[in-house]
């Protein structure tokens, strides 16, 4: 409560003074700390979704529209909140957003249009100007998910590199979700909501005094929160500075060109799209993609592998921080000598794709109260038990629907803990 900890509501205040200026917000913007990307988008919906309540009494099941790209934290958030996710195509060549199907998605019910600044899975920045015209044409809020790119991006405009337009400068956005814990280098559980102005915060405050109790009243989902991510966010912002943040973005991009470069060259893989900062997807027509993963995990290296989605290929991810830019040439060769490893071999773990999918088809045509033990098996998980190697319980995921992937997978957490 800031009438008890005053130092924390001062800490809170500069740190979004700070976020704001580097988002190109005026003085009208406002904002508040979070635990992470996922409270800060939980709360843009929940402004979204209680503004639209109080200014349209018709209103039905309210519904958000957001590119297949969006991250999964709005999923959750439409969990929790009871708004319905309306998924939209995106183009498969960029992987950005593809504006005329979002605006072929809104209904009477839309609260909310959603961007990404950049979207994770492939690094590029969605188009924010046409995305946020779009919601004030149809007078709706637009939410830009800078969780990850937010401070990085804005330290890249300051050099002069090329970035999309993508924060309070654009007419239109309405609310910036940025992480301190991602490129602001803080430690973890250092986020913030900012909105354009208080009116929509508003909306994401919560109050009760029906209570015999003390009157709850918050401005982000936990009540009870430490104050160390905050105070740490803001000695990390304080102790890099402008000119700290320039140096460490330099070197991160300079590695970042070096492994794009890298990947291109390395036969048989190509990255996805033309990523706008520090991450990045690569597939392969050539190598299993997940036999590839794990092979670079026994060489000591953790890559993220990605399922295909909507129309673009599974794929492996990268995420490029100033802990690894002196690692790029050891990764490049690592990944030449996996590529060369697996391609001088059969088929690995994961064993014949076109097979493995025919079963898992087959399993679903009739599925039978043993289904899911029976594709479980398929792909070697162990109830209770830790995967060593992942490219055949990648490969059998990779092919079945997202709503059966969503129910395997919370069985299986459901089995790992006490």
């Amino acid at each position: 409560y800031p009438n008890y900890f005053p130092s924390l509501l001062q800490l809170e205040n500069d740190v979004v003074h700070t976020l704001a200026g580097l988002l190109q917000g005026d003085a009208g913007v406002v904002g508040n700390c979070t635990s992470g990307g996922t409270e800060s988008i939980m709360l843009a919906v929940k402004a979204a979704r209680d503004k639209a309540r109080a200014e349209r009494p018709g209103l039905g099941e309210p519904e958000m529209v957001l590119p297949h790209t969006a991250h999964a934290a709005f999923h959750k958030a439409a969990h929790y909140l009871g708004v319905r996710p309306v998924v939209t195509p995106f183009d498969t060549q960029t992987f950005r957003a593809d504006v005329e199907a979002m605006r072929a998605a809104i209904t009477p019910n839309t609260i909310l249009l959603v961007a990404s600044a950049p979207c994770y899975s492939h690094g590029v920045v969605d188009p924010v100007p046409q995305i946020a015209a779009l919601a004030q044409e149809h007078g709706l809020p637009c939410h830009v998910d800078a969780c990850v790119g937010g401070i990085q991006l804005a330290i890249m405009r300051g050099l002069g590199m090329p970035v999309p337009p993508f924060d309070f400068s654009v007419p239109g956005v309405t609310s910036i979700s940025v992480d301190m814990h991602q490129y602001g280098y803080a430690a973890k559980n250092a986020s913030a909501l900012l909105y354009r102005d208080r009116a929509l915060r508003r909306y994401a405050l919560f109050c009760c005094a029906a209570t015999t109790g003390y009157a709850v009243i918050n401005p982000t989902v936990l009540s009870s929160k430490s104050g160390g991510p905050l105070a740490g966010a803001w000695a990390t912002l304080q102790a890099l500075g402008e000119s700290g943040y320039r140096a460490i973005v330099r070197e991160v991009m300079g590695a970042t060109a070096r492994l794009t470069a890298g990947v291109r060259a390395i036969d048989g893989l190509r990255v996805l799209g033309e990523p706008d900062m520090c991450m990045f997807a690569f597939t392969s027509d050539t190598v299993n993609l997940f036999e590839l993963d794990d092979e670079l995990t026994r060489r000591g290296w953790w890559l993220q592998a990605q399922f295909s989605a909507g129309g673009g290929p599974a794929n492996l991810h990268l995420t490029i921080n100033r802990s690894n830019v002196a690692h790029v040439d050891a990764l490049l060769d690592a990944l030449r000598a996996s590529v060369a490893a697996l391609s001088s071999r059969g088929p690995g773990e994961a064993g014949d794709v076109g097979a493995l999918g025919a079963e898992v088809a087959r399993l679903m045509a009739a599925p039978g109260p043993d289904t899911f033990a029976q594709i479980a098996a398929l792909a070697g998980l162990q109830p209770g038990a830790m995967p060593t190697s992942f490219a055949r319980i990648n490969a059998v995921l990779d092919a079945l629907p997202d709503p059966v992937v969503d129910a395997l997978l919370v069985e299986y957490l459901n089995s790992l803990y006490g």
